[in-house]
């Protein structure tokens, strides 16, 4: 009798389990409800290696549906037409975007949806459309070979331009450049010896030497340029005095002149023009000798005066 209770007891744990596993099986591929999905395609120009039918479509790192078909798009051998079932709860806008995205490393794929704006659209299904066509992007592998596409190509005219530089011809231009260019440096360093090296810096140095000197003597010169633009003033002006006494002199000896052809000459008058123009032309005459004597006899005797003599001012009785 105990045998069959325990028998019965068995049976009943059994069916029990094998139920509660049907029910957890049933759970995850329970059917979705089509009052709760929506369907969307999705067209990919790039391989879909990985993904497979039931792989998951995510928005923002959440399960929001599924891959249902996959096959070549009819109308363009060139495009893989995914069909995907989501939840009408995720916001899908016009500017949603699908990109094929890996999970890890098995090698198996999934659609990661990109949030378009917040204030966008909703996506809506336009005339010929089986369903809402959502756009997609590049995957990270697709960009990936591009660019190695691109730096291949590159690289590929890169060592074709290195091998036309590094021919035969121009390597031995390169050779006999080095040679020159070796030879070059050989001179240029029995040139640069230390003593050359020791007269250049010499040479800079009284060059930065008569540098300052000149720069303190331009102050002297320039007052000496002064001084003689000032004699040469008062010597011209002695001459003009002088060349005006000698022009009137000349108009009067020229007077007396037509006097004395004409029979009308008086001395007396004559000479009480004459004498006086005389007189003072004579007297400037001998004021402008007497002042260059004294300025050549000064510049004879001590030439350096005209650059480092300074003027003295005197001072009143008093004065300090």
């Amino acid at each position: 009798m105990n045998n069959k209770v325990n028998y019965t007891i068995v049976g009943i744990l059994v069916i029990v389990v094998i139920s509660l596993m049907v029910a957890f099986t049933y759970w995850l591929i329970k059917p979705e409800l089509s009052s709760d999905i929506k369907k969307y395609t999705i067209y990919f120009d790039e391989s879909v290696l990985g993904l497979n039918i039931d792989a998951p479509v995510k928005y923002r790192g959440i399960s929001v549906g599924k891959v249902k078909v996959l096959e070549i798009n009819p109308n363009n051998s060139e495009q893989v037409q995914v069909t995907v079932s989501i939840l009408k709860t995720t916001p899908i806008k016009t500017d949603t975007v699908a990109k094929l995205t890996a999970q890890g490393i098995t090698g198996l794929t999934y659609i990661n949806l990109s949030m378009g704006v917040h204030n966008a659209k909703v996506l809506t299904l336009n005339e010929n459309e089986e369903y809402p066509v959502i756009k997609t992007v590049p995957s990270f592998f697709e960009n990936f070979e591009k660019s190695l596409g691109s730096v291949s190509s590159h690289l590929s005219s890169t060592l074709g331009l290195t091998e036309k530089l590094l021919g035969a011809n121009n390597q031995k231009q390169m050779s006999l450049l080095l040679k020159h260019s070796a030879s070059a440096m050989y001179k240029m360093g029995l040139l640069l010896d230390e003593d050359t090296i020791k007269h250049i810096h010499s040479s800079i140095k009284n060059l930065d030497e008569f540098s300052q000197k000149l720069n303190k003597i331009m102050p002297k010169i320039d007052n000496f340029l002064q001084k003689s633009t000032k004699w040469e003033d008062d010597t011209a002006g002695s001459f003009d005095s002088i060349t005006t006494s000698y022009v009137g002199i000349t108009a009067t000896m020229e007077e007396i002149k037509r006097a004395i052809s004409s029979g009308e000459f008086n001395i007396q008058d004559m000479g009480a023009d004459v004498i006086p123009a005389m007189n003072n032309t004579f007297l400037q005459m001998q004021d402008l000798m007497i002042r260059i004597e004294g300025v050549l006899e000064q510049y004879n005797s001590s030439p350096s005066d005209i650059l480092y003599k300074k003027e003295e001012i005197k001072k009143a009785p008093g004065e300090k």
